[in-house]
């Protein structure tokens, strides 16, 4: 949903703050319904559709944008730095243990401080993420820190908001209470983000829990946005709090609308608490993150209190830690696979192994490196973990077992077309660089372009596209605009419809945008989002064809390694003879004549600019594309590093007296065309 001009003219300020009130109300209401409750009163369309009039209302009436807005969600502020706040409640660490008898030890401990009292125990997962510590002042979250040194923490509040599942606002009642949680990476997301980074050619994440702690600390709250973190909250602290015990206040977080797991329980004894520890042994690899033991601590706040602590534990609380998965095996042989973008990757083919709850016959060796590190040799005995990794990796060589077995060597050629593979400088990774002869990287480049964020063909799979790759009816994408039905009906698994659908829904691809072609076409570290950005600023395939280094790298967010694989891949005459085949089926490869608004320039370059107001030749999404495609900035309010205030009529008074007071340059919709067509 777009709101109209006129709708933003007859909004008063007072219409405006009331519709603002209401909207984010309606929005708290169903991201809690959706988080915290697994359900949803309106489709995702409708609440994107709140949420945009949201955003459209604040960016004209700055002023009227509460600290926590529903819009923070998404992000978009950029953090040059993380400053340093101190924690109120010193963030310690727990003790840990590996076994039943310093459980029970500790067991003692407690009663022998305790006396005669009754107690009870409270087991909860320990949870493999990131610290996160959260403080609310009149019910609104203030701010959000990591665990530092205990002592004090980075504030990361901005990109806290970006967390679906941390309320922005609560209904406690209290004047200030803080809450602590793990925040993690959930292995579906994991996963996600890896296929993506290895469909463009970059490195893969490490492991889930790297990622987190990595992406909490990111400089751009967007990408943070993207990244779809979780929190998981398991402590609240404060003064007068309602509750007494640890159950109660997991009860009352949950109540409040903080993302809670049930994954817990009451214990009466230590050995209801090595029962519990020993029933999430293996059901814990059933949970969307990774565990690594169980926290087990005292209910009562009170004799909470009364245990204390020493200078780095609490004395009421340990952690048990598991052993890391692992098991012993044969390597039989190493494979290598070839990716989309020719990088090498070395498989352990093992002798199947049962591992946390799975069997395992293969593990990832990740490069060279880990192999030579590991000094790896067929027949050797080695050891397998899965730990935090979604993959099963091999950590280690059981030296007592080998016998004269024969070092094991990277291979020099590729696999599939015997090409010599090179080592590019910097990097871990070989690649194969036969772009065009070697079939992995064809029928995966085929796969990329037909994927949904690109040319998006439903009737096109793996099995498909292998299909008529053995059958030689394509070596590449554009091979796909040649298919005719005679051809379809001859293969096996097409009939009549689908290999009528097939061609026909190739056709249709005629009509997708050049930002979504030109990130099919598969250059190396050229993703969706960076594809639109050089699809807007250069606006054609051959502008950006005959880019130089410079004029790429001056591309918003465009540097070094991505502006030379875009060089790189425009010198190559196969890709070329690829993009001109492309050209021949009319794919688009240009803007749209309603995209193309104005010729490129760069007569805007680092220039920012506030839109404000009705205008009588333009609308203000067409003022805001001029404006990106003469390389200048729109943002949404007026600050002293503003250049110019674009003035309509009926603009907002509040926006015009502040733009006056800091000496903003005021400019008309008239004066605006007069720079941009006299570069």
């Amino acid at each position: 949903m777009y709101l109209t001009s006129s709708y933003l003219v007859n909004m008063t300020s007072s219409g405006a703050s009331k519709r603002i009130e209401e909207l984010s109300s309606k929005l708290h209401h169903y991201n809690h319904q959706y988080y915290q409750e697994h359900k949803s009163d309106i489709s995702d369309r409708e609440f994107d559709a709140l949420l945009e009039e949201l955003i459209q209302l604040e960016n004209e009436f700055p002023e009227l944008k509460t600290r926590n807005s529903p819009s923070s969600r998404v992000g978009g502020s950029i953090s040059k730095e993380f400053k340093t706040v101190t924690h109120k409640y010193q963030m310690l660490s727990l003790g840990n243990t590996y076994s039943a008898e310093e459980l029970s030890d500790f067991d003692i401990r407690i009663k022998k401080a305790l006396g005669d009292e009754t107690f009870e125990y409270v087991c909860e997962l320990k949870y493999d993420g990131v610290a996160l510590s959260a403080t609310y002042k009149d019910d609104a979250l203030h701010v959000a820190a990591t665990r530092g040194d205990g002592v004090q923490g980075d504030d990361i509040t901005v990109n806290a908001k970006t967390i679906r599942t941390i309320p922005l606002i609560t209904k406690s009642g209290l004047a200030e209470f803080e809450v602590r949680g793990e925040v993690f990476m959930p292995r579906k997301e994991f996963e996600r983000i890896n296929r993506e980074r290895e469909d463009i050619g970059e490195a893969q994440l490490a492991n889930p829990r790297n990622s987190a702690s990595g992406t909490i600390k990111m400089q751009d709250s967007a990408v943070v946005s993207s990244r779809n973190l979780d929190c998981y909250m398991y402590s609240l602290l404060g003064e007068n709090l309602p509750v007494t015990t640890h159950t109660e206040a997991l009860g009352y977080l949950k109540n409040l609308g903080f993302n809670v797991p049930n994954h817990y329980q009451k214990c009466d004894s230590i050995n209801e608490v090595l029962r519990f520890i020993e029933k999430w042994r293996e059901t814990r690899f059933d949970l969307p993150l990774d565990t690594d033991g169980i926290v087990i601590k005292v209910n009562s706040f009170d004799q909470q209190n009364r245990l204390g602590f020493t200078a780095k534990s609490p004395r009421w609380a340990i952690a048990y830690k598991y052993e890391s998965e692992s098991a012993a095996t044969v390597l039989k042989e190493v494979t290598y696979q070839v990716g989309r973008t020719g990088s090498i990757t070395p498989v352990a083919n093992l002798q199947p192994v049962q591992l946390a709850g799975t069997i395992v016959k293969r593990a990832s060796l990740h490069n060279a490196n880990e192999i030579e590190r590991l000094d790896l040799r067929i027949n050797d005995t080695v050891f397998v973990e899965k730990g935090g990794e979604i993959i099963p990796k091999v950590t280690g060589v059981d030296l007592s077992k080998r016998s004269n077995n024969i070092p094991l060597k990277f291979i020099h050629s590729c696999p599939e077309c015997q090409t010599e593979l090179i080592r590019k400088e910097g990097e871990a990774n070989h690649y194969c660089p036969n772009e065009t002869g070697c079939p992995p990287q064809i029928k995966g480049r085929i796969e990329h372009f037909i994927q949904r964020k690109a040319m998006n063909i439903d009737g096109l799979g793996p099995e498909t596209i292998e299909q008529l790759f053995d059958s030689n009816l394509i070596q590449n994408p554009a091979d796909l605009y040649d298919l005719t039905y005679d051809q379809l009906i001859e293969l096996e698994r097409f009939a009549h419809k689908s290999a009528e659908s097939l061609i026909l829904n190739i056709k249709k691809t005629r009509e997708i945008p050049f930002k979504r072609v030109l990130f099919g076409l598969g250059i190396r570290f050229v993703g969706i989002t960076v594809a639109e950005k050089l699809a807007h600023y250069f606006q054609s395939i051959d502008a950006l064809s005959a880019a130089s280094y410079d004029e790429l790298i001056a591309v918003d967010e465009i540097g070094d390694r991505i502006a030379t694989s875009i060089i790189a891949y425009f010198s190559d005459p196969d890709n070329l003879n690829f993009i001109e085949k492309l050209k021949s089926f009319d794919v688009q490869l240009s803007l749209s004549a309603e995209e193309l608004m104005a010729p490129k320039s760069n007569s805007l370059a680092d220039k920012s600019f506030v839109i404000s107001g009705v205008f009588e030749k333009h609308g203000r999404d067409e003022l805001k594309e001029l404006i990106k495609a003469n390389g200048g900035k729109v943002v949404s309010s007026i600050s002293g590093k503003l250049d110019f205030l674009l003035a309509g009529d009926k603009m907002g008074p509040s926006k015009l007296e502040k733009a006056q007071k800091l000496n903003i340059e005021i400019i008309s919709e008239n004066t605006f065309l007069d720079m941009i067509t006299n570069e």
